[in-house]
């Protein structure tokens, strides 16, 4: 409780709040996780090749199988969690200066965060995109075409290979989207980490950026980080609870 507390006092003091989210905001959602006890890779470790943009590129067998589960992925019906709606209230104040999010489903937009101020670094898992002529669509209209049979549906434009609008491993991150999300770790009192391991990089490094302009560091998350030595405050409390009290205890 007193580390609440002593968090809790900085968000409220702060102007200028920068939060970078990861998977597990997004757990109470229905979204499992990557790297948690129950997460994707750590219960099929096998799945991470999906993620992976050479094999997604050279194996129509791995488009096929990744196009089966974006079918039924979970974002499609979850709905945003009270750790999501925590961080419209921010946005309430005015002190929320961006909200760097690694997950590609949309929740924070959904939630009621300004679009302007969510940055997916990661991209979203909304939309459709050709790794070829980069022509976008929305992704509902590619997946009816995989209901209808096509079971790895190529560019209408160009024949290429399509995929979700997410970053794959093996892939750069965009530049406008990553220079973004450096500028808001440089701006800010308050970098607020929410849900994130804090083990794939470059974003994790968002960390040190933060850290280095002065900023106090601020880490909810279940299981430990690499950068619990250098955050001022760390929570381990589910964050669904976490961050309402978080939040909640600074409002005056």
């Amino acid at each position: 409780m007193a580390e609440l507390q002593r968090a809790a006092s900085w968000l409220a003091a702060a102007t200028r709040i920068t939060v970078l989210t990861g998977a597990g905001i997004s757990t109470d959602s229905g979204i499992p996780d990557f790297r948690g006890p129950n997460g994707v890779w750590t219960v099929d470790p096998g799945a991470q090749r999906l993620s992976t943009l050479q094999r997604y590129v050279a194996d129509p067998k791995v488009r096929r199988e990744a196009w089966r589960n974006r079918r039924a992925h979970a974002a499609w019906t979850a709905e945003p969690n009270a750790g999501h709606r925590a961080l419209v209230e921010l946005q309430r104040r005015n002190t929320l200066r961006a909200i760097v999010t690694q997950n590609v489903d949309g929740l924070h937009q959904r939630a009621g965060s300004d679009p302007r101020l969510v940055i997916e670094v990661h991209g979203t898992v909304w939309q459709a995109e050709c790794l070829g002529c980069a022509d976008r669509q929305p992704m509902h209209e590619v997946l009816a075409r995989v209901t209808a049979g096509e079971e790895d549906p190529a560019c209408m434009h160009c024949g290429g290979v399509l995929k979700s609008a997410t970053i794959s491993f093996g892939q750069p991150l965009r530049p406008q989207v990553w220079q973004a999300a450096l500028s808001a770790a440089r701006e800010c009192d308050v970098f607020l980490v929410v849900g994130s391991s804090l083990q794939v990089r470059p974003v994790a490094a968002l960390c040190d950026v933060a850290v280095a302009a002065g900023a106090r560091l601020v880490i909810v998350n279940a299981a430990p980080t690499p950068y619990d030595g250098l955050a001022d405050a760390m929570l381990r409390e589910p964050i669904s609870q976490a961050l309402p009290a978080l939040v909640g205890a600074g409002r005056g």
